[in-house]
């Protein structure tokens, strides 16, 4: 009885994996998904990958209640596609949304780790960066722009965290309000790092638990020099902004 009321007062989970070209890692992770979360919802969001993903996506659902599709007009990125599915997600009434990249590279066996620590947070990150987190099967070079990134952009930004560009991450459906939602406009690595800062800047509480990232083992990386350049440049202008903000605000007290 007492297992039954729990799950009754459970928040209802979605794990959004925008899809482009992941034919061949669909398949298996969803299986995996379903496996470590059973009693969680699966939307993929597919920007119409020429590769057949959608309509793969869609061969699963037909079987699996649980698995949902949404078919997205082209390439639009990464952060527009969260965005259309945390708007989905949360117009069906989800209360946890979760972020899952669809090559792989996220163990959906380590999503308990989220939700357990989600209970008693607003966002929790999956962090490569933090004690028990690591990688696999990345060079030393893709390393040093990750953490790099993460540091430059926790330093300029103040932000408390360790992985700010982590992909793997659960919110609460309270975090992502209209005006969060409005005002990202961000792509690749800088989308995470503009909702890491939105949450801080709004006073969520952000918890960050160890996970082991695995690089790809079919496709291609959707990392491009464009999406460097984009995060480079917006968090140098938010850091920026921010410390003028603070100089301004000193002058007036």
């Amino acid at each position: 009885m007492a297992d039954r009321d729990a799950r009754r007062r459970a928040p209802r989970v979605l794990v959004i994996i925008p899809t482009y070209n992941e034919v061949d890692n669909l398949p298996p992770l969803v299986r995996r998904l379903r496996a470590a979360l059973p009693d969680g919802d699966v939307l993929v969001a597919d920007d119409n990958s020429p590769d057949g993903t959608g309509k793969v996506a869609e061969e699963i659902a037909s079987g699996d209640a649980r698995v949902h599709v949404l078919h997205r007009p082209g390439k639009e990125g990464l952060g527009a596609a969260y965005l259309a599915g945390f708007r989905w997600g949360l117009d069906r009434g989800y209360g946890v949304l979760v972020e899952m990249d669809g090559d792989g590279s996220h163990r959906p066996e380590e999503l308990s780790r989220l939700l357990t620590a989600i209970e008693g947070a607003d966002v929790v990150l999956g962090s490569r960066w933090v004690p028990g987190g690591r990688i696999v099967n990345w060079p030393w070079y893709r390393q040093l722009i990750s953490r790099g990134g993460s540091g430059y952009a926790r330093l300029l930004l103040g932000l408390p965290v360790r992985d700010v560009t982590s992909g793997y991450r659960a919110f609460r459906a309270h975090v992502l309000d209209t005006d969060l939602l409005t005002r990202v406009a961000s792509q690749g690595y800088c989308f995470q790092v503009d909702l890491t800062h939105r949450a801080v800047r709004a006073g969520h509480r952000i918890a960050e638990v160890p996970i082991t990232f695995v690089e790809r083992t079919h496709g291609d990386s959707k990392m491009s020099r464009d999406i460097l350049v984009e995060a480079l440049w917006r968090v140098t202008v938010w850091g920026v902004a921010a410390r003028f903000r603070k100089l301004v605000g000193a002058r007036h007290t």
